[in-house]
């Protein structure tokens, strides 16, 4: 096999993860620019928290529809016009615009970057059969450093040239990659895909009659519930219930990302292994090290380790997580399968730092913390008894 052609079995992989670091990028480049929203329009923190809000829950809702869209068409132009209404909603910021035009922005956003993760999923899996896992891993590590990214490119190029220079980049980038995804990558069941009927939304909802689908979506909820209350509150939890300076759970916070490299490794081993036994060993790590950050009076070595556990544990198990829906999923119904399994643990997801926050005040950080490391064990002992059965 020649070098170009090596490269160019890449290019599914490479350019699905170059949209997905983008659209994690956007996504995150706006809470860091929220003060300068405030100045320009003057407009409250709760209307910013109202725009973000439903630029998320756009997000979300897309979930499903993608995926079947995809069943139905191919997964290739979901994904590039995925990225070209993206990058017209960061071009549009690129200018001088008036708040409802920003607020419509931002819901472009939302809209063009919820089409891609569940399409993307399929099409890796279709286009690497045999490294799936590892191929997710890519992806989601990839887009974990988006979100790493967002926040220092907004302070570089807002400080040096106005928040409106972080934008324009970001949507020539969208553009340039939805036209190079366009006509680089082939989809292996493009053939299938053209010439399906479409499947009825009723026969998404049938795969709850299955069994271990049920069980894994329970997995999936209980996980997102406890990890999204984990990221929403963590800073605050090391300082005020863990006695942590303010320096040292701001390092700890970067961390629990900065682990999320972790995610090929367990990919490559969900692709050698059984998928379910890695998600349980995922899913109990992460319970060891939420369970470390409860103990009353802990020094700061095991507060820090079981930072690290928990994000090794939690990173570890989201490329793993999609690999094995995909196993348990017909092949006719896997994109919109993955998209009603996404869309449900997202809204999950969204509640947990409500919750989190009204228990944290009505009782103790403690409390609320406990809370999610008993959601986070039920999903893995759920996962444990998938494991034992299979």
């Amino acid at each position: 096999m020649t070098v170009r052609k090596t490269l160019a079995d890449l290019d599914a992989l490479v350019l699905a993860a170059g949209i997905w670091f983008l659209a994690k990028f956007l996504r995150y480049a706006f809470p860091p620019l929220f003060p300068a929203f405030s100045g320009e329009y003057e407009v409250s923190n709760a209307a910013l928290g109202l725009a973000f809000t439903a630029m998320m829950l756009v997000y979300a809702l897309l979930q499903f529809p993608s995926g079947a869209l995809a069943d139905r068409l191919g997964r290739v132009p979901v994904i590039a016009a995925g990225a070209v209404v993206a990058a017209a909603g960061a071009l549009a910021l690129s200018v001088d615009v008036s708040y409802l035009v920003l607020v419509a922005a931002m819901v472009l956003v939302g809209a063009g970057t919820g089409v891609h993760k569940t399409v993307a999923v399929g099409l890796l899996s279709a286009t690497y059969p045999s490294r799936t896992g590892r191929s997710l891993g890519v992806l989601d590590t990839f887009g974990a450093f988006g979100g790493v990214v967002a926040p220092a490119a907004v302070l570089v190029l807002a400080d040096a040239a106005g928040w409106h220079a972080v934008f324009l980049p970001a949507g020539l980038l969208g553009l340039a990659l939805a036209a190079v995804f366009a006509a680089r990558v082939d989809d292996p069941d493009r053939d299938e895909t053209n010439s399906a009927e479409g499947t009825p939304v009723r026969a998404y909802l049938g795969l709850f009659r299955d069994a271990r689908f049920s069980a894994f979506v329970l997995v999936t909820v209980g996980f997102s519930f406890a990890y999204n209350g984990v990221v929403a509150f963590l800073p605050l939890y090391l300082t005020d219930a863990a006695n942590v300076s303010g320096g040292v759970a701001s390092l700890l916070y970067s961390g629990l990302f900065l682990v999320s490299l972790v995610q090929p490794v367990t990919g490559e081993l969900a692709d050698r292994f059984s998928r379910i036994r890695v998600v349980a060993g995922t899913l109990a790590l992460a319970s060891v090290g939420l369970a470390a950050l409860l103990l009353a009076s802990a020094p700061l070595v095991v507060v820090a380790a079981g930072v690290v556990a928990f994000g090794l544990g939690s990173h570890g198990f989201r490329p793993v997580r999609g690999a094995y829906l995909l196993d348990i999923v017909p092949e006719s119904m896997a994109g919109g399968g993955l998209g009603v399994v996404r869309t449900i643990l997202m809204g999950a997801g969204a509640l947990a730092p409500a919750v989190v926050g009204v228990l944290s005040e009505g009782v103790s950080y403690v409390a609320a913390f406990a809370l999610l490391l008993g959601s986070l064990g039920i999903a893995a002992a759920v996962s444990f008894a998938l494991a034992v059965s299979e």
